[in-house]
């Protein structure tokens, strides 16, 4: 039963982006502090500084690939939101749990540049991107369901924002299954995923 305050709450899709903003500058800000730089008691040349940072490698990587993956959610939620007229309460609480996804995402970056070797930690970084993905779909099937988007928006670009998520979360899980060979081949792949949508490039339909 729709109460008052479930018709009055969680109206502004202005304060919904400017959390959402915070949020992820918050959690690309965290991505960096698991770059730490060589210890100075440790160093005593410069041969062994490059060592120090070549270590560091894997880490940048991972960091690289998870402040892409962000940027590119970051868009695609913002896509979202520029498009609605207005949200509602459970509109607004989707978004939050899509947001929840958002600041886990240091964690299962740390995790997998820690255990980069295993299955495991790749599969959790993947259930990360997938539930990303899953929240991101969900809200926007929601906000048409509601007629909660923008009444001159075509059709056409309520399916190509629906088709991009699910094109993305089927390369995310192929690059995921590609741990089978070597996870190292999983994280390749989606690197490449990540370059593909944050450089805009085109390869058919979007």
């Amino acid at each position: 039963m729709t109460t008052r305050y479930d018709q009055i709450a969680g109206r502004s899709v202005e304060r919904l982006a400017a959390l959402s903003d915070g949020v992820f500058a918050v959690a690309m800000t965290l991505l960096v502090l698991d770059l730490k730089v060589p210890i100075a008691e440790v160093v005593h040349s410069e041969h062994e500084l490059w060592a120090g940072l070549a270590a560091l490698a894997p880490r940048v990587l991972m960091y690289m690939m998870s402040f892409m993956t962000l940027g590119i959610f970051w868009v695609g939620q913002q896509t979202q939101l520029n498009h609605l007229e207005r949200s509602d309460r459970g509109l607004s609480w989707m978004h939050i749990v899509f947001l929840f996804m958002v600041s886990i995402t240091p964690f299962s970056t740390t995790l997998l540049a820690e255990f980069t070797l295993y299955r495991l930690a790749l599969v959790e970084y993947w259930l990360n991107l997938l539930l990303l993905g899953a929240t991101l779909y969900v809200s926007w099937q929601c906000a048409m369901a509601k007629g909660l988007v923008k009444s001159d928006l075509p059709a056409e670009v309520q399916v190509a924002i629906k088709r991009r998520i699910v094109i993305a979360q089927t390369l995310y899980a192929f690059g995921m299954l590609l741990c089978l060979i070597s996870t190292y081949w999983s994280i390749g792949f989606i690197v490449l995923v990540q370059l593909n949508y944050a450089l805009g490039l085109k390869w058919g339909r979007e």
